[in-house]
């Protein structure tokens, strides 16, 4: 009979021997490289957030990634005979090549400019300024079912703005009463399953998954109205969690050299005013603004101010760790993990891909890449409650763990390689968000640091030398080859 002890020895001994006789490189795969990458410190160009200036301007914009386009009912359809083809062809007109800038769209359309003459663009066979007929629900209920079929699964699209009612589509002269706010709640929601819907005023369409747009952002005499109605939406419903809050800084009307100040300059030079725009930024947690994106980036106050606000917009990810294998091999399965927490004000608002890739390390091409399973990016939320004293949320941002399994192709030869992380668009699944730290190669890849596939490294760390300014790069872009729901990456609204 074995002994029970004398048996545990043997098999100790089995194992050590076992050890020693596998490769160098068999042994590596066992040891876990971490990496801990430098925060980048600048403003960053990344999609879907930031200031949006109109699209003439976006091109050439330092941060644009958005713009608001305004389309008149009646050059989408004036009469009950056009369709669907004419709004795609005016839209196609008036978008063109934004995907190759990496810029998306915010479509709001109107029929009633402002109160002069001659301002109003309603189609040539209803009846202007006629919001409550059987004629005008029957018409905006087809417009709409038309929007939806256009841009839900368009990826120049990034929300829509509901607009339609009352002056530039604003729900004022006059504001959707309780039917027509159901009539338009109904057939948005139903019309847009994949993108977003925003909305002017956040004490309309509560019973709706909408967010606001503002159109007069911190403008001293609406904070009272519209800037507790945005933080009671946010406290009651967490509104700013599933839906962007934004909107635009107003220059002409009221008190509004008070707050925001005379002109998108003053606002972003003036120590005062700079300061009050962060903090209702935070406060409310701000997607996007327009009108105080016009400012002038030649003048180095006015650009420093604007790189503070850059930065607090939207969402802002810092990769605090990841953490991956020595050693990969064609024949098993690896992990990788990495931490990730959100530094900025609002989260990312649709379920893009992570992917992780390695790359040759002289010329940076792809060699294999897949993407992290079951990831949900607009759950990296940022934190809550903002502390204007202190200057951070009360609420801290949560770290999140990300984990992923993965198994080489086995056309991939022995060597060593770039292990790299990116944030990719759907539209052609292209490298698209940049995470805030200094690993980073031109067209969107994050470095993170070397890895050997059947063999050791005998340093896993990568020369920063090599790291390019994300700040910098204008290179990425969308792909339209293919319109699908799958280009917002969103499962379900």
């Amino acid at each position: 009979m074995i002994h029970l002890a004398n048996f545990s020895s043997f098999l100790l001994g089995a194992l050590i021997l076992l050890t020693y006789s596998l490769p160098v490189w068999a042994k590596e795969r066992m040891r876990e490289v971490v990496i801990r990458p430098e925060v980048y410190p600048h403003a960053l160009r990344n999609p879907l957030k930031g200031f949006r200036p109109g699209t003439s301007r976006a091109f050439k914009h330092e941060y644009a990634t958005l713009t608001r386009c305004y389309l008149r009912w009646n050059e989408l359809e004036n009469d009950e005979t056009d369709t669907i083809d004419k709004i795609k062809k005016v839209c196609d007109e008036k978008w063109v090549d934004i995907e190759k800038h990496n810029i998306k769209v915010i479509p709001r359309v109107y029929l009633d400019w402002d109160s002069k003459k001659g301002n109003e663009y309603w189609p040539a066979d209803m009846q202007a300024g006629d919001y409550s007929s059987e004629q005008f629900k029957r018409r905006v209920i087809r417009l709409v079912q038309r929007l939806g079929e256009c841009w839900d699964n368009d990826p120049r699209v990034a929300w829509v703005q509901l607009g339609i009612i009352g002056y530039w589509g604003e729900h004022h002269d006059p504001s959707p009463d309780d039917e027509m706010q159901k009539l338009l709640g109904d057939v948005f929601t139903e019309a847009f399953k994949s993108k977003k819907v925003t909305v002017r005023h956040p004490w309309e369409f509560t019973d709706y998954e909408f967010g606001i747009y503002w159109d007069s952002w911190a403008h001293i005499q609406q904070v009272q109205s519209h800037g507790k109605g945005i933080a009671e939406l946010n406290l009651n419903q967490g509104r700013w969690k599933t839906c962007p809050m934004g909107g635009e800084c107003a220059y002409n009307w009221g008190r509004y050299g008070q707050q925001p100040g005379d002109n998108p300059n003053d606002t972003l030079r003036d120590p005062e005013h700079l300061d009050w725009l962060l903090y209702t930024i935070r406060w409310l947690h701000c997607n996007n603004l327009g009108w105080v994106a016009s400012y002038n980036a030649d003048d180095p106050k006015v650009q420093q101010g604007a790189e503070q606000v850059q930065k607090a917009f939207g969402y802002r990810f810092v990769v605090d760790e990841v953490r991956y294998p020595a050693v990969l091999s064609t024949d098993r399965r690896f992990s990788v993990t990495f931490s990730v927490h959100n530094v900025g004000s609002a989260p990312f608002y649709y379920d893009w891909p992570v992917e992780i890739s390695l790359l040759d390390p002289k010329s940076k091409e792809v060699i294999w890449k897949d993407t992290f399973k079951k990831m949900d990016i607009p759950r990296w939320t940022p934190g809550d409650k903002w502390n204007a004293d202190r200057q951070l949320y009360e609420v801290e941002p949560k770290i999140y763990q990300i984990h992923g399994s993965f198994m080489l192709s086995p056309d991939v030869s022995q060597g060593q390689y770039i292990l790299a992380l990116a944030i990719l668009d759907p539209a052609g699944m292209l490298p698209a968000v940049r995470f805030a730290i200094r690993n980073y190669l031109i067209g969107g890849r994050h470095p993170i640091g070397l890895v050997g596939v059947n063999r050791t490294v005998k340093n896993t760390d990568l020369d920063s030398d090599c790291f390019a300014d994300p700040a910098k790069d204008r290179t990425l872009h969308y792909e339209l080859s293919s319109r699908r729901s799958v280009l917002t990456g969103n499962r379900s609204r």
